[in-house]
């Protein structure tokens, strides 16, 4: 049978307002459950009208590819991941609440448990309530199931299928078996650290059921994309976009295509359709437009988490108010860099390294001036100790991503990642490029491991290094860095981790000078930015190139 969840012309299909969802495989299949589905009625609408009275075609064109894609002669579900991405106020949990008891009515198992899997109580009452509210108002559903308030659980009184919703924050998924899992704001979940884990444990029962399936709802997050939401997401994106073949994956997500986000055109209120399918009904055209207006001048991150959670549109930088000026230019700085491609472009490069404690990230810039052009470079790795992982839970997921990139290095024992910080050093001073003194810039404060690390490879230490003082002391470092990136002067390496060190800085005014730090900041999530600053000292004293290798110096 000849299909595919692969869309690779979404973006002119949103435009046009045409449908992104695929057919359903087993036409029959989709239209059993859409029977059902059209006839459970949305109570907190006037009126209490049913699906097939006040949904959207794209609802029931979802609903059919979930349903028509389980093959009734072999059993199984051929597709069994369905990712819907959609912004906020799209009856998204009045949805899911609709799709899980049209699975629990379809079931022909017994005693199965079907789950809504939600991070809050608030977010599983958001899916619960409806649900509820659906076989309340249907007197042959009332009498068919019977509903449990206090544990968040509908059943069947024949075959005693239920329905639950969990709580993650409040109940456990531990010994789960459940066939078919609805996952309610997955963007929360990325945030935390044990989200796979519990994903694994309450998918584990899918193993057993050929016709189990998964399906992840989310908004945009207000924060950059992170752990578990990150990594479905781009999945999602890869095989919608035909990156990657995977039949039995489905994402349906509604964001706006690349060239109307370079444009801008998310700002313009007649292309509000293309996140908000609903629009016109549980969406107020009107309102996203008195609310964009409203908040487009703040600077505070209210508009960009506006954005995310109404248009959807990704949240790279997040630019506060007291955000440091550099981050306004970096994203048009970036380029596709590696350590290599700067050691081969420039004449002489320096090294800046700061932090490394235990729960500490421990940064390193490689900042160097290209040849011919004059252009600065940067290029920047960090590392981070294991137990670093537990002790900052809230960016443990945001580690494990820069993991993945290869822009950080998670460290099993103390003294690898100062044995690794040394290897670049020694590959830009074998290079020929480090400057014949003062080529690498450390924080004054913890330079003792880094010290003795190049002096036992060969380094002068009175010679080649020199202790960056911190504070209001940076600020002549902080302000040429500035300059360099709005003239296009100061080039970097384009990854996720520098975006998320430079979005985190917060800028303090002290008479006429400013300073960039931890205090006011958060440890362990500036040091790659503050490592450039360190590099950027040096290089601001526009060293002469050696023109020679170690080998040839030796």
């Amino acid at each position: 049978m000849e299909w595919t969840t692969a869309c690779p012309d979404w973006g002119q299909r949103l435009i046009d307002g045409r449908s992104i969802i695929p057919a359903p495989i087993f036409a029959d299949q989709a239209e059993q459950a859409l029977a059902i589905f059209r006839q459970l009625k949305v109570v907190d609408l006037p009126g209490k009208p049913a699906f097939g009275e006040c949904a959207e075609q794209w609802v029931f064109d979802y609903v059919a590819a979930i349903f028509g894609a389980y093959d009734a002669e072999t059993g199984k579900q051929l597709i069994r991941e369905y990712g819907l991405l959609i912004s906020k106020k799209n009856t998204k949990s009045t949805i899911a609440a609709g799709i899980m008891l049209t699975a629990l009515i379809l079931c022909w198992r017994e005693e199965e448990e079907h789950l809504i899997l939600a991070p809050t109580k608030e977010v599983a009452d958001n899916s619960y309530k409806p649900a509820a509210a659906m076989v309340r108002e249907d007197d042959e559903l009332s009498a068919l199931f019977h509903i449990q308030d206090h544990v968040r659980t509908i059943t069947h009184r024949v075959t005693r299928n239920s329905l639950k919703v969990v709580a993650a924050d409040t109940d456990t998924v531990s010994g789960k078996k459940s066939g078919k899992v609805l996952v309610d704001e997955l963007w929360i979940f990325g945030k935390r650290a044990n989200a796979s884990a519990m994903f694994m444990e309450a998918l584990g029962g899918q193993v057993s059921r050929d016709e189990g399936w998964v399906i992840y709802l989310t908004t945009q997050s207000d924060e950059p994309p992170a752990g578990s939401f990150k990594e479905r997401l781009d999945y999602w994106r890869d095989v919608r976009d035909g990156k990657i073949a995977d039949r039995k994956t489905l994402g349906v997500l509604y964001e706006f295509p690349p060239q109307m986000i370079e444009s801008k055109g998310y700002l313009l209120p007649q292309n509000f359709y293309i996140t908000n399918p609903n629009i016109g009904r549980s969406v107020s055209a009107e309102w996203l437009e008195d609310q964009l207006r409203k908040n487009q001048a703040k600077t505070d991150g209210t508009f960009q988490q506006f954005l995310a959670k109404h248009l959807n549109v990704e949240i790279g930088l997040n630019l506060r108010s007291d955000r440091w000026a550099g981050a306004d230019f970096w994203e048009q700085a970036e380029i596709a860099l590696t350590l290599d491609d700067l050691l081969a472009r420039c004449e002489v490069a320096v090294v800046g390294g700061d932090g490394g404690g235990l729960d500490d990230l421990l940064g390193q810039a490689v900042v160097g001036r290209e040849r011919e052009t004059g252009r600065w470079l940067a290029w920047f790795h960090a590392w981070a100790h294991k137990i670093a992982l537990e002790r900052r839970k809230e960016i443990a997921p945001r580690l494990r991503d820069f993991e993945r990139d290869g822009t950080l290095t998670i460290v099993e024992r103390p003294g690898q990642d100062v044995q690794e910080f040394a290897d670049n050093v020694c590959r830009v001073r074998d290079a020929g490029l480090l400057p014949e003194e003062k080529g690498i810039g450390v924080d004054a404060a913890g330079i003792g491991d880094i010290v003795d690390e190049l002096a036992a490879r060969e380094f002068e230490v009175e010679r080649d290094i020199v202790a960056i003082s911190q504070g209001w002391r940076l600020t002549g470092a902080i302000k040429t860095t500035e300059r360099k990136l709005a003239g296009g002067e100061l080039l970097v390496a384009k990854s996720d981790l520098m975006p998320w060190s430079v979005s985190n800085a917060r800028v303090e005014q002290q008479k006429n000078a400013i300073s960039i730090n931890k205090q006011i900041s958060g440890t362990a999530k500036i040091d790659p930015l503050m490592s450039l600053f360190d590099a950027v000292s040096l290089m601001a004293l526009n060293p002469a190139a050696s023109g020679r290798s170690f080998w040839e110096m030796a």
